[in-house]
């Protein structure tokens, strides 16, 4: 494969930023099987952020020849309290993870799976950590604690203000040249860049994945690009918060209530979250859909291109609720291989079970 060609792949949506292209170019030049990574939190169930569009980018990077290391980072869950800070149900959750993406079929055979125990148990790797952290000061890093899904003065503990260092020295410690996280872990790659050449490492390539949003309204309508910055937290699916989240093995009939109930307004493409999974998972998945509707409404009508269904959107030619109908039925039928692997597979539903009964916290 050449190099434009991986470059594609790592590029392609959801793919929203790449700092830089050059450099990855250049990576690829010198490498032929670089190492990726992307880290997770394992604290409850799998929905369409976590599931699909980490999927999509894991296969991308995969085709593209590059080594992929999953690292569930269940000690970074521990300190940031998730599942009540039960570190055994986080490393439950880890393995559920892994399932997870397996469901959607990115293959176990081309990713390395890295547990947070296996990190955590290697001297050297917190001997790398307290390095970063002498390269930090303490402002700077509340300034990254978007990466826990928290704010700056939420900083209450110390071991907040240890976690990017943490997640700085999970790239190095891994061997890590590209750094494929979500859009909201951005501070924290940041800093690699900035401290990797300081510490005798290399300056990774950051590559963010764009965020999906749960389909509540956001705490401030309309949005804008700063004010979506300020909430990303609060607009973003999370699984702390059901009714607003698609999980990968809602059933049927569940998906399509959260989506008839979700927040769509008429006539507006932007932050809109039916069109962000028209957009993002939709037409990732068909080249083309269709909006069945009665022919009183214009009957049925196909769309080849994100863009040609937005436009009819924002005109008004396409009902939110025609819309929402559609988007429910393709969602079952792209996640209806994770919902069989989920009932066929012993361990992976063993794994759900346990986590459906788990109290899930922010």
């Amino acid at each position: 494969m050449d190099i434009e060609t991986k470059i594609e792949l790592v590029t392609r949506p959801p793919t929203e930023e790449v700092v830089t292209v050059e450099e990855l170019r250049r990576i690829f030049e010198v490498e032929e099987h670089p190492i990726a990574y992307n880290g997770w939190e394992p604290s409850g169930l799998v929905h369409l952020g976590t599931g699909l569009i980490c999927a999509y980018k894991m296969k991308d990077l995969i085709e593209a020849g590059v080594r992929f290391k999953a690292l569930l980072a269940t000690w970074h869950a521990w300190i940031n309290k998730k599942l009540g800070g039960d570190l055994d149900l986080i490393r439950k959750a880890a393995d559920h993870f892994k399932h997870a993406w397996i469901s959607l079929g990115v293959p176990a055979d081309k990713v390395e799976f890295v547990y947070g125990d296996e990190l955590a148990s290697d001297r050297e790797y917190w001997k790398l950590v307290l390095t970063v952290a002498k390269e930090l000061t303490i402002a700077r890093v509340r300034r990254t604690l978007e990466i826990m899904g928290r704010k700056e003065i939420e900083a209450r503990h110390v071991a907040d203000l240890i976690y990017t260092p943490m997640q700085v020295a999970d790239i190095f410690y891994l061997e890590v040249k590209i750094a494929q996280l979500g859009m909201d872990q951005r501070k924290a790659n940041m800093v690699a860049r900035e401290v990797g050449p300081k510490l005798g490492f290399w300056k990774p390539v950051a590559v963010h994945h764009h965020l999906i949003m749960g389909l509540q309204k956001p705490p401030v309508w309309p949005l804008d690009r700063e004010k979506l910055r300020e909430h990303l937290s609060e607009v973003k699916m999370s699984k702390s918060l059901p009714e607003t989240a698609i999980f990968i093995y809602d059933e049927p009939e569940v998906i399509r209530r959260k989506i008839r109930k979700a927040f769509a307004p008429p006539r507006e493409t932007k932050y809109n979250p039916i069109l962000d999974y028209v957009k993002h998972i939709l037409f990732r998945e068909y080249d083309s859909i269709v909006i069945e509707r009665p022919a009183k409404y214009g009957g049925n009508v196909e769309y080849h291109s994100y863009e040609e269904l937005a436009k009819d959107y924002a005109e008004g030619k396409l009902h939110p609720l025609d819309l929402k109908n559609a988007v429910a039925e393709y969602l079952i039928k792209i996640l209806e291989p994770a919902r069989k692997y989920f009932k066929q597979n012993r361990e992976a539903a063993e794994t759900l079970q346990v986590l459906l009964g788990a109290k899930i916290t922010r």
